[in-house]
C-alpha cells in the first residue's frame, strides 16, 4: 500500500487510548494533595494483603490495546522487534507515571502490582501488534475491506473513532438510550424541571429517536458501499451492547429494562427518519445529522432525573467499577460536542460524494 493510501488510524487509536488510560487512572481528578511521603515507596512495597485474580486480569487487559495500537503505529518506522520493545517501554513508562501521580490523589493508591500487570499487558499487546497489528489495521484483509467500503475523505479515521466512542456510551446503564451530552451530570447541576411520568415518556422518545438519527447518519456518511446494511448492523450492535451492559452490571433480570414505551417508540421513529434521510444528498444528510445531534443534546439536558435510573445506581454500585464508570460518563458527556465539529470539517472526495 502506498504512503498516500495509508491512514492515520493507528496513530489516532494510540493517542485516544492514552487519553482514556490517563483519565481512568486519575479519576476523579479532585482533591490533589501532597501527603509528604516518599512518592516512590510503592515500588518496593510488599505484596498487597488484599487482591483478586479479577483485579490482576483487569490491569493486564487494560494495557493490551495500548501495546497493540502503539506497536502497529511504530511498525511504520521500525522493525517488528524494535516496535514491540519500544511500545512495551512506553506502556511501562505510562503506567509508572500514572502510579506516581496517584500518590497525590486521596481516592487512589499506587501499587507496584498494578504497575507490573500494566507493563505485562503492554508487553503482550505489543507482541500481538508486532505480529498482526499492521496486517489488521493497514495491510490485511480487514484493512482492505475497510478501504473498500469507507469513504475516501478528510476526517474519515476520526469518524471511525467517534463511532467506536458512541458504542462505548451504551455501556453506561445510568444514561438514557442514545442520550449523550449531559452537562448537568458532568458539572453536577440540578435538574431544570421536575419528573412527571407522562412528560418523561415524550422526552425519552424524542431523545432515543434523535440520538439514533444522528448516530445512524454519521455512520452512513462514513460508508460508500452497503451503507444502510452496515449502519443497521451498527445500530443493532449498540442495542446488544446496551442489553449486555445491563445484564452484566446490574443483573440478568435487568437485561432488557431499557425497553420502555418511550424508548420503543423512539426506536421506531428514529429508524424511519434515518432510513428516509439516508437517501438524501451528502450536504443534506450532514445538516440533518447536525440538527438531530443538537436537538438530542438539548433534550438530554432539559430532561428531569428519572427515579428508575437513580434507583438503578443503588443496585449497581459504581464504586466497584470506579475507572469504568468515570470513563463512560466522560465519553457520554463529551461525545456530541466532539461529533458536531467533526461533521463540519468532514469532506469526502468528490467522486465518493456523488454516490449519494
Amino acid at each position: 500500500m502506498s504512503n498516500r493510501e495509508r491512514t492515520h488510524l493507528t496513530l489516532y487509536l494510540t493517542s485516544g487510548y492514552v487519553l482514556l488510560i490517563i483519565y481512568a487512572s486519575l479519576y476523579p481528578m479532585t482533591g490533589w494533595r501532597d501527603s509528604g511521603g516518599d512518592p516512590l515507596a510503592f515500588i518496593g512495597a510488599a505484596w498487597p494483603r488484599y487482591w483478586t485474580g479479577f483485579d490482576l486480569a483487569t490491569n493486564v487487559v487494560a494495557y493490551l490495546p495500548f501495546g497493540f495500537f502503539c506497536t502497529a503505529a511504530l511498525r511504520r518506522r521500525l522493525a517488528p522487534l524494535a516496535a514491540w520493545l519500544v511500545a512495551a517501554l512506553l506502556g511501562g513508562g505510562l503506567s509508572f507515571t500514572m502510579e506516581l501521580l496517584q500518590n497525590y490523589l486521596p481516592s487512589r493508591v499506587p501499587s507496584n502490582l498494578d504497575l507490573g500487570c500494566n507493563a505485562a499487558g503492554a508487553l503482550l499487546g505489543g507482541l500481538i501488534g508486532a505480529r498482526w497489528g499492521v496486517r489488521a489495521l493497514d495491510d490485511g484483509r480487514l484493512a482492505r475491506w475497510r478501504r473498500r467500503i469507507m469513504m475516501r475523505a478528510y476526517g474519515v479515521d476520526v469518524g471511525v473513532m467517534l463511532i467506536a466512542a458512541w458504542l462505548m456510551t451504551q455501556l453506561s446503564p445510568e444514561t438514557l438510550l442514545f442520550g449523550s451530552g449531559n452537562l448537568r451530570q458532568m458539572l453536577d447541576l440540578p435538574p431544570v424541571q421536575p419528573f412527571l411520568a407522562e412528560r418523561f415518556v415524550s422526552l425519552e422518545t424524542a431523545i432515543a429517536a434523535s440520538g439514533l438519527l444522528a448516530a445512524g447518519l454519521i455512520a452512513t456518511l462514513l460508508l460508500r458501499r452497503q451503507a444502510r446494511v452496515l449502519t443497521g448492523g451498527l445500530l443493532l450492535a449498540a442495542l446488544l451492547i446496551k442489553t449486555l451492559a445491563h445484564a452484566l452490571l446490574i443483573g440478568p433480570a435487568a437485561a432488557v429494562a431499557w425497553i420502555t414505551p418511550g424508548n420503543s417508540l423512539g426506536l421506531g421513529i428514529g429508524l424511519a427518519l434515518w432510513w428516509g434521510a439516508s437517501f438524501l444528498v451528502f450536504p443534506l444528510q450532514r445538516a440533518v445529522a447536525a440538527l438531530a445531534l443538537l436537538f438530542a443534546t438539548v433534550m438530554v439536558n432539559v430532561a428531569p432525573e428519572n427515579p428508575y435510573l437513580l434507583n438503578m445506581l443503588h443496585i449497581w454500585n459504581p464504586g466497584q467499577f470506579l475507572n469504568f464508570n468515570g470513563l463512560t460518563r466522560l465519553i457520554c458527556s463529551l461525545w456530541p460536542f466532539l461529533a458536531l465539529p467533526w461533521l463540519m470539517i468532514y469532506r469526502p472526495e468528490r467522486s465518493d460524494a456523488l454516490h449519494y
